[in-house]
Parts: C-alpha cells; sequence; structure tokens
C-alpha cells in the first residue's frame, strides 16, 4: 500500500476556529497511526482575505497543539513550494485549466459583471448566479480574438447537464448527484489565481495526498472535485468528511461563543493538551470509550473509520471538567509555572505562592478560577457574621465568640505556625474543652478567611498567613462578634 500522506490546508485569515484545530488533528492522526506523512500547505489564494499574522498564528496555534509537520514551508520534502501564491508563480494551475480546455472539461468566460448579474436567480431564501454556459458557444476565432485584445476572462469548469455524478466518501458511504446541480464553478478567477476548489486538486494529486480530510459542509460540492479528477485521468484521494461542530443550542460553532477558535480557549485559560484532546472527541470516540488520552494514545487509538456523521456539540462544561484532570495530573513544578502569572494578579503580599497553589491545584478546572479562590490571602474581606452560625457544625455566634477569645491567648504564646504545629496546638484545646471539631474549627477558618468555602481549612491558611496576619485576623473576627453580642 503506497504511504499515507495527509495535508493541512488553512488559509491565513486569522484565529483557527475550533473545526479547523479538528480538521488538522484528524489529518495528523490518520497519517501518525500507519506511520505517514503530515504535510502543511498554506492556501492563500484568497488574497483579498489574508490577515497580516495570521501566518503566525497557523504555526503558533499547530505547535502549541503539537501537530508537527513533516513538510511544509519551512520543511521541504521535494513536494513544495508548500504555498499557494508561490505555486502559482510558476504557472503550474493555468497550464492544468488549459489541458482541461483542451480536453472540452473547461472553457473561457469573457462574461462581465452585469451580464451574470442578470443571471441571478432566488433559491429559497439564498441569492445564487447559476451560469448559462454562454460562453462555451464561442467559435475558436472568437475566443482568441478577445485573448488578444486583453478581455478580461475566468476558466469555468464544463459540467455536463444529463446524467448523474457518483462521488465516495469513507464515513457517508456513495453520493450521488444529478449533473443538472453542478454549476460550472470557475476554475481560474480574472486575477490569474486558481480557485480554493481548483488549486486544492491540482496540489493534492502532485504531492500524492492518499486521505482528504474536512468539514461535511463540502459534501455537496465534491462531485465537482470527482469530475476533475476523472477529466485528468487520475486517481481521487480517500475522502473523509467530518460532522459539524455545534453549540449547545445546536447552531453552528461561530465566533459569537466565545470558544470557537483555539486562542480563545487558551487566553481563558485552558491548557493545549485539554483542548486537543477534547477537540479529538468532536465526532469520534476510542472502542475503549477512555476519554483522558494523550496525543501519543490518540495516534495509537484513532481509526477514521468510526467517525460519527451526526455533528457534535461543543461542550465547555465538559472542557473544564477535561482541563481540571489534566491540571490535577501536572507535575507541581509545570503547574507552578503557569499558575503564577494568575496567582500574581491577586496575591502581591511576601507569602509562599507556590503553598497557595498546592491548595487549589485540585479545586480548579481553568486558571482564571484561582484569582476568586486566594483573593482573601491579599486581604481579609468585610464579611457578614451570619457566617459563624453553622448548624451541622453547632456554632453560632456565642459559642464561636468564646472559641476565638481563649484560642487568641493560646495562638499568641506558640510561634510554631506550621501546619502540623497548629493542628496539635488546636486540636489539643478542642479535645480539652470537650466540644465537637467543628465547633472548634469552623470559627477560626471562618475569622482568618472571611470566606464560606476555602481551598484548605484552617492550619493551611494559618501558616501562610504567618502568626501577626492570622491574630490580626482572628482579633477582627472577635471585634464582629462583640458588636453583635452586645
Amino acid at each position: 500500500m503506497a504511504k499515507i500522506r495527509t495535508r493541512f490546508a488553512p488559509s491565513p485569515t486569522g484565529r483557527m476556529h475550533v473545526g479547523n484545530l479538528r480538521t488538522a488533528l484528524y489529518e495528523y492522526l490518520i497519517a501518525k497511526h500507519e506511520g505517514g506523512d503530515f504535510i502543511l500547505r498554506i492556501e492563500d489564494t484568497d488574497q483579498e482575505r489574508f490577515v497580516e499574522g495570521a501566518l503566525e498564528i497557523i504555526y503558533r496555534t499547530m505547535e502549541m497543539a503539537g501537530l508537527s509537520h513533516d513538510e511544509g514551508p519551512d520543511k521541504d520534502g521535494g513536494f513544495g513550494p508548500y504555498v499557494q501564491s508561490d505555486r502559482q508563480k510558476s504557472g503550474i494551475y493555468l497550464e492544468y485549466a488549459k489541458q482541461l480546455i483542451e480536453k472540452g472539461e473547461a472553457y473561457y468566460c469573457f462574461c462581465d459583471e452585469e451580464r451574470l448579474a442578470s443571471l441571478k436567480q432566488i433559491i429559497g431564501d439564498k441569492e445564487i448566479v447559476i451560469y448559462d454556459k454562454h460562453c462555451l458557444h464561442l467559435s475558436k476565432e472568437e475566443i482568441d480574438e478577445k485573448l488578444a485584445s486583453g478581455v478580461p476572462y475566468v476558466i469555468r469548469q464544463n459540467n455536463p447537464k444529463e446524467g448523474t455524478t457518483t462521488f465516495h466518501d469513507d464515513i457517508y458511504g456513495d453520493i450521488t448527484v444529478e449533473n443538472e446541480e453542478l454549476d460550472d464553478m470557475i476554475l481560474i478567477k480574472s486575477d490569474g489565481f486558481p480557485t480554493y476548489n481548483f488549486a486544492n486538486v491540482i496540489d493534492d494529486h502532485l504531492m500524492n495526498i492518499t486521505h482528504v480530510v474536512r468539514g461535511n459542509e463540502y459534501i455537496s460540492s465534491s462531485p465537482k472535485y470527482q469530475r476533475l479528477y476523472d477529466a485528468f485521468g487520475w486517481e481521487s484521494p480517500v475522502y473523509i468528511h467530518l460532522p459539524l461542530i455545534t453549540d449547545e443550542n445546536h447552531k453552528k460553532l461561530s465566533k459569537r461563543s466565545g470558544h470557537s477558535s483555539f486562542e480563545d480557549l487558551i487566553e481563558q485559560g485552558f491548557l493545549p493538551e485539554a483542548v486537543v484532546n477534547y477537540i479529538a472527541l468532536l465526532g469520534w470516540s476510542p472502542e475503549d470509550n477512555e476519554e483522558i488520552m494523550s496525543l501519543q494514545e490518540l495516534i495509537e487509538k484513532f481509526d477514521y473509520h468510526h467517525v460519527n456523521k451526526s455533528p457534535a456539540v461543543f461542550d465547555i462544561v465538559k472542557l473544564k471538567w477535561m482541563n481540571g484532570e489534566y491540571i490535577k495530573a501536572m507535575d507541581n513544578e509545570k503547574f507552578y509555572e503557569i499558575a503564577m502569572p494568575y496567582i500574581k494578579k491577586a496575591v502581591t503580599k511576601d507569602y509562599d505562592l507556590k503553598k497557595i497553589l498546592d491548595l487549589v491545584k485540585t479545586r480548579i478546572e481553568i486558571l482564571p478560577d484561582i484569582e476568586p479562590l486566594i483573593d482573601f490571602f491579599e486581604e481579609l474581606p468585610d464579611y457578614d457574621i451570619a457566617m459563624y452560625t453553622h448548624k451541622k457544625m453547632k456554632t453560632n455566634t456565642e459559642n464561636s465568640l468564646e472559641v476565638l477569645k481563649e484560642l487568641e491567648v493560646i495562638l499568641e504564646e506558640t510561634d510554631d505556625y506550621t501546619v502540623d504545629g497548629l493542628h496539635d496546638l488546636i486540636m489539643d484545646y478542642v479535645k480539652n474543652k470537650g466540644i465537637k471539631n467543628g465547633q472548634g474549627l469552623w470559627p477560626v477558618r471562618t475569622a482568618v478567611s472571611g470566606k464560606q468555602m476555602t481551598p484548605g481549612g484552617a492550619f493551611e491558611i494559618m501558616e501562610i498567613l504567618g502568626k501577626e496576619e492570622s491574630l490580626r485576623r482572628i482579633r477582627i473576627g472577635i471585634e464582629k462578634l462583640e458588636a453583635a453580642v452586645q
């Protein structure tokens, strides 16, 4: 069997949509699963949509996602150039379009904007132009004369109006369309550039691409590609069309959703490897139904024959859960490195930030979750004393006040503010007083944090705050409670 070669061919038009990243990922996995090659090709024939800096975004996204290409603009594997505008300069697309003209499979079209506008039809709620083959009937002399006098032209595919065309997709099976539904699509535009569709076919053939993966919105135009392969007498690649990705409301995942691009997600505090893992499951699942998989595991398990046909829902809640699992499994040093910028936004005081991060590591799903969990270290919030009253802990204003006053004296006398030291000291007090653990610990934790829920208990918080700040906060608690009791 020929070596598998897949290609990712993005257009440099801005941030990479989650759907495009999934296409790149599946192409990468298909190639790597079989020990094949994964090629990066830049499709910049649509010059009007080119966005400055978009090429860097493509490289950066691919690198962060771990999808390293075997060939591309920066790695020539003998099939270059890998940028369409560079390929265009050699005249290669026009040359192939002219071969089709000679075979009667394409023709010059000189119609101007005005004439094309007169062909507009409303179908459903869409306005479309169905070309009427007007220029197909020009004589050779008329064509030569127009070319010689520089009349602008496009080159169109000549599709028959009778019969059917069948095209095979490995997920959807055989797809047959009536030829009368195929418009004569433009192959070469008036600026001399090929259309995306035409360049794709030529480049895929010349680069020996064996598997073409794309979104299923392209299924309807696939018979036109099939006709191009047939017209040239080339073997067509294996086609794999992927299901649509929708938002929670089953609408197409759009930029408005706020999480439609890879960079949006990274900026929101998601980890690249969690995003890649999650995107792999939008339309496919392994036979063992495992959910958390490294890129290497995905390569081993990925079988494209199990790709689904039905749309995949992008569930941000599920992605957050998965991201949390990745954070939990991360080694501490790496976690400190990526989490430091987030904690430094919330805590400017001279505390052991790594100790604070140890408390939150298993409690967060995305990195921005850190800030609201730990902001009480920076300063004690102004809290309501109703928090001291806890039914389950059997605490109320009066007994909380008593506990804090007695513990203030004991805590004043020790300098051992380690977790173990504080644990032994306070638990001895609880035992001697003959109260339940919660009755002794709840008031302390409330006083030192001012929060109902905290990462870590009273001992961990006090170790980080240190003696002076812990006592200051306990005294504020005593004052608040005393004011209420009077």
